[in-house]
């Protein structure tokens, strides 16, 4: 008999510092540097952010959002014979966050690592854990998109330090006889590296480099129009499915501006698409699993539905899973 994979449980966590935009304004202008609501809204549709207290790790978020896909989905930690972080925003430099996240779980045993796809994170690990899963080396999952980017921003550049917040979204993606990820496609384009980066790093005891987020936000908007609606199209040809076929589309929440453009290409209204944006701000790996828990949990995604995933990230990365819940 074939195997698949299923998701059969989400789970989600916020740090509970919550940032308007009035908030973040606010604390701007405190350095000198000038924003509004409106100029942040009209650009980027973000509302507001939630940050992480200074003591507060990516683990710790993956943890708690961990701990609720568990429960959701009826399993024990302890059942868990595969953990994939995805992150750029580790606790450590080694070992994975992911590792630390087992330790914490109280587990051991089976595989756990990190995945460093930036927002694309969370397709790429999903997209593992489902060949893991097909392969028969793993039977039991746990997928987490976990970040804490309030580290890496500037807040003296308007432009980037608006569009981030921290959080982790988790999902239990288990064996099963019937097909849940119905698709998978991943890609990237290392030229474009310097388009979104964090160029520092660590060396001698000290950081070498700029260890601040730069973003060349155009160059970003231009290539993540087109990438996005082909690696849907991919997914919809490998699954040998159609647009109409799609209940809700769950896109990486980095842009209104971007999610708008990727619906229309696709032929969906708005009110199929899952916008938690305005809320949670760009949670880079996290931002999809955070939206499809939020999304679940408020009884808008439904067991039965197919969905649509992608997301663009530094790298470039690009990707998209179709799958039915």
């Amino acid at each position: 008999m074939k195997t698949y994979s299923r998701i059969t449980g989400t789970g989600s966590y916020l740090p509970p510092r919550r940032l308007t935009n009035a908030d973040l304004v606010a604390e701007l202008a405190t350095q000198g540097v000038e924003s509004s609501d409106d100029w942040i809204v009209e650009r980027t549709g973000i509302r507001a952010r939630h940050f992480a207290d200074a003591d507060v790790a990516s683990s710790d978020l993956a943890l708690l959002a961990a701990r609720q896909a568990l429960q959701a989905a009826g399993v024990e930690a302890g059942d868990i014979d595969l953990i994939i972080v995805a992150t750029s925003t580790p606790d450590m430099v080694f070992p994975s966050t992911a590792c630390i996240l087992q330790g914490k779980l109280g587990v051991k045993g089976g595989a756990a690592f990190d995945v460093q796809a930036v927002c694309s994170g969370f397709i790429y690990a999903l997209t593992i854990a489902d060949s893991l899963i097909k392969s028969g080396t793993a039977t039991k999952a746990l997928v987490i998109g976990s970040e804490v980017f309030s580290r890496i921003l500037d807040f003296k550049d308007r432009t980037t330090c608006v569009l981030f917040g921290d959080g982790a979204g988790a999902v239990v993606l288990e064996a099963s006889p019937e097909p849940g990820i119905l698709a998978t496609d991943i890609h990237a384009d290392g030229s474009h590296t310097k388009i979104l980066c964090v160029p520092g790093h660590v060396s001698g005891g000290s950081v070498l480099g700029d260890p601040m987020l730069r973003m060349d936000g155009q160059a970003v908007f231009k290539l993540a129009v087109g990438v996005l609606q082909e690696s849907a199209r991919a997914v919809l040809t490998k699954a040998g499915k159609t647009d109409a076929d799609i209940d809700w589309l769950i896109p990486h929440q980095a842009n209104i501006r971007i999610m708008q453009s990727t619906a229309r290409k696709l032929k969906l209204p708005m009110d199929k698409v899952v916008v938690t944006v305005d809320q949670h701000g760009n949670t880079s790996a996290a931002s999809i699993p955070l939206a499809l828990d939020t999304a679940v949990r408020s009884g808008q995604v439904k067991p039965g539905q197919t969905l649509l995933l992608e997301a663009v990230g530094g790298g470039f990365t690009w990707g998209a899973v179709l799958l039915k819940l």
